[in-house]
């Protein structure tokens, strides 16, 4: 059964860290573009960063955040350092079997249920 599972979400103050994870089961993210995308309450949802043969990282996270695999665990990291309220959103993991970085939902086959992250002091 293909799955993806998200972790690590949770209450995080301005300006701390969180790690989120996404684990597959079913099949090998290493062949596969890994996508992260967000979604804030009464806005469409967005994408954050993504990891193939490229990597890809919105603007307003440039700097702050970084994406990394673990091949052996079949997973791939998003961690999140000095998070900011705007950063506020359900979090979701993607892959797409073609290793190409994109931005678009379409592009991906397979979604993780997303996970809530909420900065906040």
């Amino acid at each position: 059964q293909v799955q993806l599972v998200e972790s690590g979400g949770g209450l995080v103050q301005p300006g701390g860290s969180l790690r989120l994870s996404c684990a597959a089961s079913g099949f090998s993210l290493a062949h596969y573009t890994v996508g992260w995308f967000r979604q804030a309450p009464g806005k469409r949802r967005e994408a954050v960063s993504c990891s193939a043969s490229d990597t890809y990282y919105t603007d307003s996270v440039k700097g702050r955040f970084t994406v990394s695999r673990d091949n052996a665990k079949n997973t791939v990291h998003l961690q999140m350092n000095r998070v900011e309220p705007g950063d506020t959103a359900v979090y979701y993991c993607a892959a797409d079997p073609h290793f190409e970085c994109g931005t678009m939902e379409d592009e991906y086959d397979y979604w993780g249920q997303g996970i809530q992250v909420t900065v906040s002091s």
